[in-house]
């Protein structure tokens, strides 16, 4: 997704504003027509006001206002990652990852998955995309690593075409499984049970941006300080348990991790990855459904938003969006309704939306759940999940739609409906069904089979 976003848009307007006055000079004298002495003198200022031309920015094509992910027999579409410099657009469904460019055609597409293909992010440092990767009966957790460039053709395989490579999170495993009964028996993928520590799912939300215990100088908005990945954990829904409360989120400075790197092995899972993160941290929002389902952080706010499958605690409001304030470090405290006493890393969260004083939350009412890109100016593409049937056979289909942050309450984007220099753009109708999980997404509440 990311990142300088504001900083390349402000460099193509400069880089326009150059060209108009470098093409007026040129068509003063033809190539390879020696100039009049005369006429020369007029265009030495000309010469000294664009200095800057010997070094241009990238020109980043124009981001239209709905990209189509196609339609596919897969799971349903679970996150989105934009490569802003050279325009493709990645589309995560469950088991299958789909890349485009900016008209929706498709360009390559990586199959083969059994486990579960979450969220995605951009990396502008390396050029790959980054995604959560579960496989809960082998109690392997990855951050997936796709290298866009060889991404080429229709459904390469994701063990042997040599385009993804994986790291283990150990610490992910570490909770998951986490014995929290104390009767010897791990209780595997449910959410019926004391089991699992913080009511650890698994992972879904990835997202780069700065520490959040960064107290080293540079901007607020974090663009010139190391960018870490930020892995959110997934969260059973469980109205029994207290310790289900909070968002968990770990962070990983991924600039040596080319020595974890391994191919993909289903049918024999490695265990090469760090053995801790660099940082965790909890933020208090209440018990959701799965916990983080998309993760971004926002450049031209210094914040990140957490999208998540509502909660059905009752003594919580249960929204659908939350905002960590990027402006404030994390402070020490208890984590809030451990069975044994835990103080841990507290990230606030924006006090700004709607706001529930009982719990003390703040939150919106919001889409984002199945991706959301910040495009680190005030835009943001959300996704938008639906079905289609062709052929008899139903397909998940998946589009980004372009918004715009206002912060309004209950709900605080609104959609882009023109892009400058293209005219007005009427959206398209959505079939985006509401703020619940996708139909069929869930079992029933309180005993969660089902992947998400």
């Amino acid at each position: 997704m990311r990142r300088q976003t504001r900083g390349w848009l402000t460099a193509l307007l400069t880089t326009a504003v150059v060209a108009t006055g470098a093409g007026a000079a040129s068509a003063d004298t033809p190539a390879g027509t020696a100039a009049p002495a005369a006429p020369a003198a007029p265009a030495a200022p000309a010469e000294t006001t664009v200095p800057a031309q010997t070094s241009k920015p990238p020109k980043l094509p124009k981001l239209p206002t709905t990209v189509h992910g196609g339609a596919w027999k897969s799971g349903h579409i679970q996150g989105m990652a934009v490569d802003r410099r050279k325009g493709f657009v990645y589309f995560s469904f469950t088991n299958l990852l789909v890349k485009t460019d900016l008209t929706g055609k498709p360009l390559g597409s990586v199959t083969g998955f059994t486990g579960h293909l979450g969220d995605l992010d951009f990396n502008t440092k390396d050029g790959r995309v980054y995604g959560s990767l579960e496989y809960k009966a082998a109690k392997a957790f990855y951050i997936a690593i796709f290298d866009g460039d060889r991404i080429t053709e229709m459904d390469m395989d994701a063990e042997t075409t040599g385009v993804v490579s994986t790291v283990h999170l150990q610490e992910v495993v570490d909770d998951y499984t986490a014995d929290m009964d104390g009767n010897g028996v791990f209780d595997g993928n449910t959410g019926n049970t004391p089991d699992h520590r913080y009511g650890c799912s698994g992972i879904d939300g990835v997202a780069f941006g700065p520490a959040f215990d960064d107290k080293h100088g540079g901007d607020r908005r974090g663009t010139s300080r190391t960018q870490l990945l930020t892995v959110a954990y997934g969260v059973y829904a469980n109205t029994t348990r207290q310790d289900n409360d909070n968002q968990v989120l770990l962070q990983y400075d991924i600039r040596r991790w080319k020595k974890y790197e391994r191919p993909l092995t289903e049918a024999d899972p490695h265990t090469s990855g760090p053995g801790s993160p660099d940082g965790k941290y909890f933020s208090y929002t209440g018990n959701t459904t799965y916990g983080v389902q998309n993760l971004d952080y926002d450049a031209h706010t210094g914040n990140w938003l957490l999208a998540a499958y509502k909660g059905t605690k009752t003594q919580f409001p249960n929204y659908s969006l939350f905002v960590i304030d990027g402006s404030k470090h994390p402070v020490p405290g208890p984590v809030a309704g451990q069975p044994t006493p835990e103080r841990g890393r507290l990230l606030p969260l924006l006090k700004r939306g709607l706001h529930h004083p009982a719990s003390g939350t703040h939150g919106w009412e919001s889409t984002g759940q199945y991706g959301l890109v910040s495009l680190d100016d005030g835009r943001y593409y959300l996704a938008e999940a639906g079905t289609v049937v062709e052929d008899g056979v139903t397909k998940q289909t998946g589009r980004a739609v372009l918004n715009r942050w206002t912060g309004e309450v209950p709900t605080p984007f609104t959609p882009v409906t023109t892009v400058t220099a293209d005219g007005p753009t009427d959206p398209e109708p959505s079939d985006y069904a509401g703020h619940a999980p996708h139909p069929g997404h869930l079992g029933p509440i309180g005993h969660i089979g089902h992947r998400h």
